[in-house]
């Protein structure tokens, strides 16, 4: 009689999203460090493109061919990010959905993090900016502006939505494939990633937030106009809870 021991435990299969516009330099360093951190899992990575003119799309291609397991999607109009992460995680294979930013602002030691603690038992865990442990110091003072405008903007959703959590903006998130297809997202734009956190408290799943280190970006410009989206944010956060708050998110399945 043989006995087969086994030395390792499979790692939950993974599908990174990585919704891009005019990308491409940021990209092809992503990419190959995305592969470096997760080369011991079996993964997928998914760009979901507008229609860079830049050529992110075909960089992304090009990387596929040396690396594999890479799909990417170009949609034909800029919708917003939600709408990118929305198609991103609806294409998804694997059991276990992360999507990051694309601009090298998340280290990907922060993104494996979140990849290991929702093995612990979550539905949905993100990176947050604000909580004890984070790191997040913009170079200039437009960035510390926006850091302040953003940081305050998540104070006030934590009070109005009751929600113990510090961050509800930031696109470094993980959720369980079959826990996405229960909630039903609407919004097209960056308010998609309250709205995503919301409906799962409100729906009674378990969700926590990690601390993580945010970084400035190096290639690019950055597309988040908080002149714009915070005032959606305050409009739609007010709508989620009127809504959901007291009377709770029916799942869809």
């Amino acid at each position: 009689m043989i006995v087969l021991s086994l030395n390792f435990v499979l790692k939950p299969s993974l599908s990174i999203v990585l919704p891009t516009y005019n990308e491409k330099d940021n990209i092809k360093i992503l990419i190959p460090e995305i592969k470096k951190t997760f080369e011991h899992i079996n993964h997928e990575i998914i760009v979901v493109d507008d229609s860079s003119p830049d050529g992110t799309a075909k960089a992304s291609e090009e990387l596929n061919k040396k690396y594999g397991n890479i799909r990417v999607i170009v949609r034909k109009k800029k919708e917003g990010i939600g709408a990118a992460i929305r198609e991103g995680y609806n294409n998804a294979n694997n059991s276990i959905i992360l999507s990051s930013d694309s601009d090298l602002s998340f280290t990907l030691s922060d993104t494996y993090r979140l990849y290991e603690k929702i093995q612990e038992g979550y539905d949905l865990v993100w990176g947050s900016k604000y909580s004890k442990g984070s790191f997040y110091e913009p170079a200039t003072w437009q960035g510390r502006v926006k850091k302040w405008v953003s940081k305050n903007g998540n104070k006030i959703i934590r009070i109005t939505t009751g929600i113990k959590a510090n961050d509800f903006t930031a696109n470094l998130r993980a959720i369980r494939k079959d826990v996405w297809k229960q909630i039903s997202t609407q919004d097209k734009t960056n308010t998609f990633l309250m709205e995503m956190i919301l409906k799962c408290k409100y729906g009674g799943l378990r969700v926590t937030e990690v601390p993580v280190t945010f970084k400035a970006r190096i290639h690019g410009e950055s597309k988040m106009n908080l002149g714009i989206e915070a005032p959606k944010f305050l409009i739609k956060m007010v709508k989620y809870v009127l809504m959901y708050r007291f009377t709770g998110y029916k799942l869809t399945c």
